[in-house]
């Protein structure tokens, strides 16, 4: 074989090879599943997002025709479980049922070993809840503007609760001081429990918590509800406004819940996950069961979610520097 051959046949070569892959790929994708699926779930057994992943891996059980199996792996703010999905095979055999603290966590911690946006392919969000704005019944606040008042009033005396430094709730309150100019001084606790019993006890007096909890204290006259950190009013407090309506404009704050996939999975299977995630939500099953949780099943395109995940790391980088919040 002379070189002029080898120079011609060389590309040949190579695009064979590469048509073989991508053969590969397909046949791989189209006898998908054919063996067990686990689906990484980054908080203990028995909570409510638990209970949201459970049902959800119920469902894709039943229309993949193979087990999901939940595999819970707490710790590090969701970091354990991220990473052990990042870095698996991207076969569609190891998913994550991530919440928003995954959207967080790039900005707090300086050191992850991996990068949930470039690592993680975003398949739909499942559910979500918003935060509400509260505070405890002494405080003599009765809106948004009144709270707003009081704390540029006496800056830094009011408290706030939150489920710890670098959480959700720690970070819509930092948000909210940012868009409304005031200075409040966080009290963290190590968890949402105890961040609500502190608030609800007198030891905090505001406090951004999920709707499920507020809607209960709420009712109950344990806390009093000022605004939603939602584009539109919540079905289960509709008398209280949303930030916007109260003055305070693009301070949106949610608890979602979604699934993902390691990069470079192949576009069927991440398709075949899609539709049948979609599927199971639109059940009178699952939006009962998730009702039962305070959660609204959300149900959104992979370039949707993905594009609400990059908006929402961007938005809570920007929070977390402006703010010098840093855990490592």
């Amino acid at each position: 074989m002379n070189d002029r051959t080898r120079r011609v046949r060389a590309p040949q070569v190579c695009a064979a090879a590469l048509a073989l892959c991508v053969c590969a790929g397909f046949a791989g994708a189209q006898d998908y599943p054919n063996r067990a699926i686990r689906m990484l779930v980054p908080f203990p057994a028995g909570g409510g997002s638990d209970t949201i992943a459970r049902v959800t891996a119920q469902k894709l059980s039943a229309s993949l025709g193979q087990q999901v199996v939940v595999d819970n792996r707490a710790g590090a703010s969701g970091n354990i479980a991220a990473e052990i999905a990042a870095k698996a095979a991207p076969d569609g055999y190891t998913l994550m049922f991530a919440n928003s603290s995954i959207a967080i966590s790039p900005a707090v911690y300086t050191k992850l070993a991996f990068d949930p946006v470039k690592d993680l392919v975003p398949i739909s969000m499942v559910s979500s809840y918003p935060f509400a704005l509260v505070v405890h019944p002494a405080l003599p606040v009765k809106s948004v503007k009144e709270l707003v008042a009081l704390a540029k009033d006496k800056p830094g005396t009011l408290t706030y609760s939150s489920a710890g430094a670098g959480t959700m709730s720690h970070l819509a309150m930092e948000l909210f001081a940012l868009r409304t100019g005031t200075k409040l001084t966080h009290l963290p606790y190590k968890g949402a429990a105890p961040a609500s019993i502190g608030l609800m006890s007198g030891e905090a007096q505001v406090a951004f918590v999920v709707m499920p909890v507020a809607q209960v204290q709420i009712n109950a006259g344990k806390l009093r509800g000022l605004a939603v950190a939602a584009k539109s009013r919540s079905a289960v407090v509709p008398q209280i406004p949303t930030l916007q309506e109260a003055g305070v404009a693009d301070n949106e704050a949610l608890q979602w819940n979604g699934l993902f996939a390691p990069a470079k999975t192949p576009p069927a299977i991440l398709d075949r996950l899609y539709r049948d995630v979609i599927k199971a939500l639109a059940t009178a099953e699952v939006k009962q069961r998730f009702e039962a949780e305070g959660a609204d099943p959300a149900g959104n395109t992979p370039k949707e979610f993905a594009a609400f995940f990059r908006a929402e790391a961007a938005k809570w980088a920007d929070v977390t520097k402006r703010s010098g919040t840093k855990l490592d």
